[in-house]
């Protein structure tokens, strides 16, 4: 018979000992996310299957623990504001921990991590985490209405770039929707479109991608969550030119902030590119008009000095960006733009709309002084 110390047990906390539940996927999607649970001493955890990425499962467990903020979570320091402990040996697909590491003959290399934070430290994320509930509330009131349900015994048509381009240029959403279910080629087919010297084109494609992308989301999110991912992927490949992708990431992000809403602070790191700079800024008072609480909870500030930029373009955008978060802190700032006669060229709903700076000063101006 083997050793006590040698049989399979059900996982516990670390810290009070008791067994903790199946950890499970949580609600709110993010760019790597592991199935996290809660102990009942308060602890969080995460489990990591492969034992090879563990640091990417501690700081998810920690921004876990404190609500999903990742402020917070970049401000505490370990034993002064939380304690950390782990599990190894962990199986995920049995929810046991296996001493001998291995289970018929299959590899057990898995780990659960946990954090604890302390108690005062727990309560601010407490708070934190209270007002993004009131936020998701808010942002569920945005979210377009189920999709329709699909015959499935219609007859289903084939996606090919043709197709696809000709409903991009009628701008023929419903057919565009249809054919996404029909034919999940169809968003990689729109995708190959971004690639349009044009910014015109790239717009319009980019907004009718955040509209096809919000609707077949309500019934099928993870192509859409797929897309973003390449969409990522091909914006941080040096070898490649990003036309369009982070317009379209904007689009994708702003037409469905109640699922995709975490990557608005990704778009921040598009602000360093010339070549990306107007689309990010684009892309976040896109996400602005209908979530400013998504905007205001990344650096925004670091936008501010963009006012004094040399391309009336680039402030212009900024000025609406900021107008919609209720930047007051540079409400003076905005004001001396008043004056300003230049023209500038934004889109909305993918259409170029020619436009004043002193129009979009007065304009952020008014919306930074309305309750």
């Amino acid at each position: 018979m083997a050793a006590g110390k040698q049989q399979n047990t059900r996982p516990w906390c670390p810290f009070c000992g008791m067994e903790v539940g199946r950890p499970s996927e949580t609600v709110q999607r993010t760019m790597k996310e592991f199935p996290a649970g809660r102990c009942q001493c308060g602890a969080v955890y995460v489990a990591e299957a492969t034992g090879h990425n563990i640091g990417a499962a501690m700081v998810e467990c920690l921004v876990f623990a404190c609500g999903d903020t990742w402020d917070l979570a970049w401000e505490l320091i370990p034993e002064d504001d939380y304690l950390t402990g782990i599990v190894d040996d962990y199986d995920d697909v049995t929810h046991q921990v296996c001493p001998k590491r291995n289970l018929d003959g299959r590899a057990v290399r898995g780990v659960l991590y946990f954090v604890r934070l302390h108690k005062d430290i727990a309560e601010i994320a407490a708070r934190f985490a209270k007002k993004k509930e009131a936020e998701a509330a808010v942002s569920a009131m945005t979210a377009p209405p189920l999709e329709p349900a699909r015959d499935p015994k219609r007859a289903k048509q084939k996606a090919d770039k043709s197709l696809v381009q000709q409903l991009v240029e009628a701008g023929d959403v419903d057919a565009l929707v249809d054919l996404s279910f029909d034919d999940k080629r169809t968003l990689r087919f729109l995708q190959k479109l971004l690639y349009e010297p044009l910014p015109e084109k790239r717009y319009k494609t980019a907004w009718l991608i955040g509209q096809v992308a919000a609707r077949l989301s309500t019934r099928e999110p993870a192509p859409v969550a797929d897309m973003l991912h390449r969409l990522f992927e091909t914006c941080s490949d040096s070898a490649s030119m990003p036309w369009g992708m982070v317009e379209a990431i904007g689009a994708i992000i702003a037409a469905r902030t109640d699922i995709y809403g975490a990557f608005t602070r990704h778009l921040l790191n598009f602000m360093g590119d010339e070549g990306t700079r107007e689309a990010a800024l684009h892309g976040l008072a896109e996400i602005a008009a209908v979530r400013p609480d998504l905007v205001r909870s990344t650096p925004f500030y670091s936008l501010f000095p963009l006012l004094g930029h040399e391309s009336a373009a680039v402030r212009g955008l900024t000025v609406r960006l900021l107008g919609r978060v209720k930047a007051k802190e540079v409400i003076f700032q905005i004001m001396g733009l008043q004056n300003d006669q230049r023209e500038i060229i934004l889109y909305q709903r993918g259409e170029p709309v020619k436009t004043v700076m002193s129009a979009l000063a007065a304009e952020a101006v008014a919306e930074m002084q309305r309750p």
